[in-house]
């Protein structure tokens, strides 16, 4: 197949799952129709495919509102936060020695400036959970406040380009919170002692996800294993993050569909990467203790597809075969060069249980991840696409599982 018959068909697929069904989050019925859709494609491209069935919880609010002695503040309730209607009084907290020290029992606390610095990882993240973090949730839930009103900044390494961020994004941590920019924080701390008015109207709502994963005819153990994660952030298209990376492996799926391979081919489509839990990517790795032994190789494809720059394929522990093939496949193909390493993807899963990886992107993206402002925001739409770029990472692939 061709690059412009495979552009097209990259248009496509990104057409139905960021225009037609946009906002992936998980739970959501735009999340289902988004896995139902790959699935088909899959089924209809002869491979054999299941779902995995994941209890996850959806998320909608109707806004939130803060006052304090008739003047209101801009506040938004943190993604999968609980609702709430408190009054109480305001307290401010600026780092973690002062949360030690300050008696925050039935308050409404306004976190801000050096602990609100970065996003704090989910109390049950499997992935990546510092142990300051930890002590910041434990804290907070053994002082029992009413609510959390929470100031931030930029900070496009831990958050996207999301201004201001959900200092909070955790299903798993039942106290309330909200969010607002730093500089309406500064506005609030004025306040601090006074009584404030906090009303967020979020609720949880328990749903289901699915997992999609395909295989080919092959018997053998070792397989090689391709994975993009279908979801998305709340409020984006998700575009580059990562509409580009499921559509590259639903080309795959035709590019491969009559290719005799020595390894079986294992497609996965996880949800989960941009929710809290990452559900998906725990099911995935129950499903495979003790087998992660048999995978040759990950290939993760996340945030391919950008309109400026080229392609980028970044390695991480393969084995001198696989590297000389690849160097071959990159050799031929000017548009993809080697790129950074970077772990903030789906393919640390792999790295994590001894598995070789690469990761597919863009080197733009990877080489301004601290400084971009468009991953988990509404500019992360089709506009940023560069649809051949797509075309070229599904032929780069494909090449590469041919030669190996």
């Amino acid at each position: 197949m061709d690059k412009k018959v495979l552009t097209e068909k990259a248009k496509s697929h990104l057409h139905v799952l960021c225009s037609e069904i946009g906002e992936r989050r998980v739970g959501s019925l735009e999340n289902r129709k988004s896995t139902a859709y790959a699935k088909k494609v899959l089924e209809d491209l002869g491979w054999k495919t299941e779902s995995t069935e994941l209890s996850v919880i959806d998320w909608k609010t109707d806004g939130a509102t803060l006052t304090c002695n008739g003047k209101t503040f801009e506040v938004f309730s943190s993604h999968y936060s609980l609702g709430c209607s408190a009054q109480g009084e305001l307290i401010a907290v600026s780092t973690t020695h002062q949360l030690e020290q300050a008696n925050i029992k039935d308050k409404i606390v306004l976190l801000y400036g050096e602990i609100t610095s970065q996003q704090i990882a989910p109390k049950n993240f499997p992935f990546w959970n510092p142990e300051e973090h930890q002590h910041i949730i434990s804290l907070l839930e053994q002082g029992n406040p009413k609510a959390l009103v929470c100031a931030t900044e930029r900070n496009s390494a831990t958050a996207g380009g999301v201004y201001p961020f959900p200092l909070f994004e955790d299903g798993d941590f039942d106290i309330p919170s909200v969010y607002m920019k730093d500089t309406e924080g500064e506005k609030l701390l004025a306040y601090a002692g006074q009584t404030v008015e906090l009303e967020s109207k979020a609720v949880r709502i328990p749903e289901t996800a699915f997992n999609v994963t395909a295989r080919n005819n092959t018997e053998s153990k070792k397989r090689i294993v391709i994975t993009a994660h279908i979801d998305t952030k709340i409020g984006t298209p998700g575009a580059i993050d990562n509409g580009t990376g499921v559509a590259i492996v639903l080309m795959l799926a035709e590019l491969l569909k009559e290719h005799s391979s020595k390894y079986p081919i294992e497609l996965v489509l996880f949800n989960g990467e941009d929710y809290y839990g990452a559900l998906g990517q725990v099911k995935y790795m129950e499903q495979n203790t003790g087998t992660f032994g048999d995978i040759l190789l990950n290939i993760n494809i996340d945030g391919a597809g950008y309109k400026e720059g080229l392609s980028c394929f970044s390695v991480f522990n393969l084995p001198e075969n696989i590297l000389d093939t690849l160097h071959e496949v990159l050799w031929d193909t000017p548009e993809i060069v080697e790129g950074l390493p970077w772990y903030q993807g789906d393919h640390s899963m792999f790295l994590q249980n001894g598995c070789p990886a690469i990761a597919v992107s863009s080197q733009w993206f990877i080489e301004n991840m601290e400084c971009q402002e468009i991953t988990h925001t509404p500019k992360d739409n089709l506009d940023i696409v560069n649809y051949k770029r797509v075309a070229e990472c599904a032929l780069g692939i494909a090449e590469l599982i041919r030669k190996l």
